[in-house]
């Protein structure tokens, strides 16, 4: 994570305390809650639209309850849910699935997403994590 402005967690994060172990110091913090805030019994929003390096990101768990019309100033929609890798352009948003950094689920890879923002666009990468 080293170099990594944003951190964006899109679900099934078991404890706080690993998403804060993954984190760099450095690194500023964009979850759906606040840095802090995450306390037994405490709910996380379903979804949440956040605005890094003059995009709207939409991130929510599962994508197949996106309610949110795509088409509405969205660039990004950033989804976990299943587990699968996957980066895909539909109507000029783009769809990014992180996969999943924890333990193997099924017969996936393990992985995470990052996005590069530049002056020339976007530029989504998957990382397998999990080499064999």
């Amino acid at each position: 994570m080293a170099g990594v402005d944003h951190i964006i967690h899109a679900g099934d994060i078991g404890r706080p305390e690993i998403v804060r172990r993954a984190s760099p110091d450095r690194a500023r913090h964009r979850h759906p809650w606040k840095r802090g805030q995450w306390r037994v019994g405490s709910r996380i929003p379903d979804t949440k639209l956040v605005r890094l390096a003059g995009k709207s990101i939409y991130v929510l768990h599962d994508l197949k309850t996106l309610q949110a019309d795509p088409r509405a100033g969205i660039d990004v929609i950033v989804s976990g849910h299943t587990h699968v890798p996957k980066i895909d352009t539909v109507g000029g948003v783009l769809y990014l699935n992180p996969g999943s950094a924890g333990p193997r689920r099924f017969k996936l890879p393990i992985t995470i997403a990052s996005l590069e923002v530049t002056r020339e666009g976007m530029r989504p990468e998957i990382h397998d994590l999990g080499a064999d």
